[in-house]
């Protein structure tokens, strides 16, 4: 991945999301997913402006089945938001940087 967005699956979710004394965006993708691959650079750019102050990270649904079900990931790519260890709001399908921004500003009150 990268030094701004974490590559994290089922055995440290709990760890990196759940526990986690930032607010938290969770990409969960997959590597044939098209609207996924436009995801990437989004996030990335996203990642950096935040680096710090939210995390973000990314979950492969094909070899992580136990998170993708636990949050009842049904189309790719979803975006959970995650504040104090819970969810707090979910976006399906691409966005633009100027939408995710927006939108994790409103979530966590940034």
């Amino acid at each position: 991945m990268s030094e701004y967005v974490l590559e994290i699956g089922d055995a440290n979710f709990a760890e990196e999301v759940l526990q986690s004394d930032k607010p938290a965006v969770v990409d969960f993708w997959a590597a044939w997913c098209g609207p996924c691959r436009m995801m990437a650079p989004v996030l990335e750019e996203v990642a950096r402006e935040l680096y710090g102050k939210v995390k973000i990270a990314k979950v492969n649904i094909d070899q992580n089945r136990i998170s993708a079900g636990n949050y009842q990931v049904m189309s790719i790519p979803t975006l959970v938001f995650f504040k104090n260890g819970s969810r707090a709001d979910t976006i399906v399908g691409f966005v633009s940087k100027e939408q995710l921004k927006k939108k994790i500003e409103d979530v966590f009150a940034l």
